[in-house]
């Protein structure tokens, strides 16, 4: 395996960016970027499109232009905005974002303000354990349930936080065993597919061309309904798509293996259906032979419910063929979200491979 750039993911992960709040994370894409595309841009929505064009072959059949792919890499993470702050000096918040609230006690945050970020703790309102009645025990709060606490009195508060100042979870990036774990792998993994894979098909010799006009478009409000990568796609107007996303690994004790979605260490995942989307079965087929050919492990995956940015990109303008490409995460849209190393590597190899192959 390759050597990993830990280093990206980690700064990638813990930069903070919520749905419609992307501007954090694309400035640090850019920067890591230069050099790699052709053109890059940002248009009305905060989607920083970018162009690598094609440098071999004659493209699309029957057609002037070379075939255009589509590579979508969502930059937000699950988050909360800032509704208001109360006469004691707690900040309420609005979630943007699938939050189980199981998960949400006792966190460490930060809240991100036009003069810069603050260090708080966010727990629900209630009484504590030692206080607690059974019933209060059982009960699972709402995110309207939940505060943010800065430590200061409400004057206080209320000159430094605004309505419409944004909140995310303040933990560090770790590398454990053979894992990665932060939380927004959700979805930096494919910020990082993004770049490390058109850096990877670079340094192949073999590999350095192609025949496509090769767009990687890092999108913005993918946890809030794809609407990044609904007008993104609209304007590329690709022949071929695929979306780059995390996907569940529920291969821990309590989760019947019929329902595990990916198991961690088996490889990358080729996404062939989700709730949003199902994916072209050619476009998986072409994926899997290349996988075959470079000897690069993967597995057939589906997703019950959720969905990606794929299926935006599939049904843009008369319609593309997309696919997915995924990594397998436990406890994902939580602080611990993990990934095996070699899956993630496995990611990159595969569309590093698979892009010089498109005519």
């Amino acid at each position: 395996m390759a050597k990993l750039n830990t280093d990206l993911l980690k700064r990638l992960c813990e930069t903070p960016g919520v749905p419609g709040r992307e501007e954090r994370v694309r400035a640090l894409i850019e920067k890591e970027i230069k050099g790699l595309f052709d053109e890059v841009r940002t248009d009305a929505m905060g989607n920083l499109i970018c162009l690598r064009k094609a440098t071999a072959g004659s493209g699309k059949r029957g057609s002037a232009r070379p075939t255009r792919v589509l590579l979508l890499c969502h930059m937000d993470e699950i988050g909360f905005y800032v509704t208001g702050v109360d006469d004691k000096g707690f900040i309420r918040l609005n979630s943007a974002g699938g939050f189980d609230t199981r998960n949400l006690f006792a966190r460490r945050v930060l809240v991100c303000t036009k003069d810069g970020d603050i260090r708080a703790v966010m727990n629900p309102g209630g009484r504590p354990i030692h206080i607690a009645t059974e019933e209060d025990k059982k009960r699972i709060p709402e995110v309207k349930d939940f505060l943010v606490d800065i430590g200061l009195k409400s004057d206080k508060v209320k000159k430094m936080v605004r309505v419409g100042d944004y909140v995310v979870m303040d933990e560090p990036a770790i590398e454990i065993g053979d894992k990665f774990v932060s939380k927004a792998l959700d979805n930096r993994i494919a910020c990082w597919l993004g770049i490390e894979s058109v850096r990877a098909m670079i340094a192949g010799k073999k590999s350095a061309s192609h025949a496509c006009d090769l767009y990687v478009v890092f999108t913005v409000q993918e946890e809030v309904g794809l609407r990044g990568a609904v007008t993104a796609s609209f304007g590329v107007d690709p022949d071929v798509v695929i979306g780059i996303d995390t996907t569940l690994a529920c291969d821990t004790p309590g989760v019947p293996p019929d329902e595990r979605v990916t198991a961690q260490g088996e490889g990358v995942g080729l996404h062939v259906m989700d709730g949003s989307f199902i994916s072209d079965h050619t476009l998986i087929d072409e994926l899997e032979r290349v996988a075959v050919k470079h000897k690069i492990l993967h597995q057939r995956t589906i997703l019950a419910r959720g969905g990606q940015d794929g299926a935006a990109g599939q049904r843009t303008r008369a319609g593309a063929r997309a696919a997915g490409v995924v990594v397998g995460t436990r406890y994902i849209h939580t602080v611990t979200e993990m990934i095996d190393k070699s899956d993630l590597a496995a990611a990159r190899d595969l569309l590093a491979a698979w892009i010089p192959t498109v005519k």
